[in-house]
């Protein structure tokens, strides 16, 4: 079984629309951080990671799909796995959730690049750190 990481949020006033309710690209926002707290969390500093191995990580392609609406002072939880780890990419599937309703389910490909923003493999210890995490 893989780990799964969960990290938590709250919806403040900014992140929500006049209707009230979160904006939907501020989950956007709300995964970046999930990931950079997992980086974090399992040891991978990304100013590290760029200072010793020339490497870091851009986004390449999102989805997501939107199930109900968070609303100002939700307690949200953030969850990733990796559904897929390659040489030189890693497809997330993160989800947003308050209490038990899921909110919204995206699908989110990073790719490691070189600081002149060619592909490059991802560093063999980091991948080994985020193995525990693949689906």
């Amino acid at each position: 079984m893989p780990s799964e990481f969960t990290w938590k949020v709250r919806v403040y006033y900014e992140d929500t629309d006049a209707g009230g309710i979160v904006y939907y690209a501020n989950y956007l926002k709300f995964f970046e951080r999930a990931r950079t707290e997992w980086l974090r969390a399992i040891g991978v500093g990304q100013q590290v990671l760029l200072d010793e191995h020339d490497a870091m990580f851009v986004v390449k392609h999102v989805s997501a799909d939107y199930h109900a609406p968070a609303k100002l002072d939700d307690a949200l939880e953030l969850t990733l796995v990796i559904e897929k780890l390659g040489r030189a990419s890693v497809v997330f599937r993160q989800q947003a959730w308050c209490g038990t309703t899921l909110l919204n389910t995206a699908h989110v490909k990073i790719g490691c690049v070189d600081s002149a923003l060619r592909p490059r493999a991802v560093p063999d210890d980091v991948a080994g750190r985020m193995r525990a995490y693949v689906a």
